[in-house]
């Protein structure tokens, strides 16, 4: 099997969030259960050692969506996770393997691709609802910095949203990340205006996600679901452009559309090569 690792949400190697991408079963399209045991997904997921790997196989034509996909982090399978998406919309494209739109079947309902002349790929994910949230005693101290808004962003990213002061104060957070696996499902999201409204961002954000075995996401796409209705209802537009300020950066455009977010970035093929440990 050939085994990939592309940096997503970022336009040069070595930014953006690394991702493995494993294209399965492309030798069997008529098969609609081409997913190994999980556990041998989960073994693949640890030793390539990212936030994500994503695995994908085809479906037969004629359904809802092209390619089932899941995503798993080296400690467990996630619902939804954005810059895997990327990477794999990114791999079926630049390998011929797919044109145009990709519909993907994934945990958290069918989501799409969507390539452009210039080399960007629109996702089109599900909003994440939010909800205010009481401070859970021991944030601020995990954080080092007070909150002044938290909001719970639902079942599938199971998020706490947190907004601090500004953006000095997210680019300089040096979590106690143990402490903060007991305030959510997977993380934390915190997040900032930008400091300057001429920077070619609207806001910054970090993310923290110790229940997952990441202690900090590089670019983290399913949390633009929740920053994109968070921002846009602040600054009153629909149209953003978030900054994830982690050591390795990354841009994310968001559209709001309805219930929907629209999630745009470009991707880069790092590593390609041969997995030998098969199923």
């Amino acid at each position: 099997m050939r085994i990939r690792i592309v940096d997503a949400f970022t336009d040069r190697p070595f930014a953006g969030n690394p991702a493995g991408v494993l294209l399965l079963g492309t030798d069997s399209p008529d098969s609609d259960d081409a997913f190994p045991d999980d556990s041998w997904l989960q073994q693949v997921a640890r030793e390539v050692n990212l936030s994500e790997t994503a695995f994908a196989h085809p479906l037969p034509a004629g359904g809802e969506a092209d390619w089932a996909l899941r995503w798993f982090t080296p400690a467990t399978e996630v619902d939804m996770c954005g810059h895997a998406t990327l990477a794999t919309a990114h791999v079926l494209h630049t390998t011929g393997a797919a044109t145009g739109t990709v519909r993907f079947a994934a945990r958290c309902g069918v989501l799409s691709a969507t390539a452009h002349e210039d080399g960007t790929i629109t996702l089109d994910f599900p909003v994440s609802p939010l909800t205010p949230a009481h401070v859970p005693d021991g944030v601020a101290e995990a954080l080092g910095a007070v909150p002044l808004s938290v909001l719970d962003t639902g079942e599938h990213i199971g998020d706490l949203l947190v907004e601090l002061a500004d953006e000095a104060t997210v680019r300089g957070l040096e979590p106690d990340i143990p402490a903060l696996a007991a305030h959510s499902k997977r993380g934390i999201i915190t997040t900032a205006p930008a400091a300057d409204p001429g920077s070619g961002y609207d806001f910054v954000s970090r993310c923290f996600f110790p229940n997952v075995g990441i202690d900090e996401d590089p670019v983290t796409g399913s949390a633009h679901t929740a920053l994109a209705p968070f921002w846009s209802a602040r600054l009153g537009r629909s149209e953003l452009t978030g900054l994830q300020a982690s050591a390795r950066s990354g841009l994310v455009r968001t559209a709001l559309r309805g219930d929907r977010v629209l999630l745009t970035g470009r991707a880069v093929t790092v590593i390609e090569g041969e997995l030998y440990a098969k199923p």
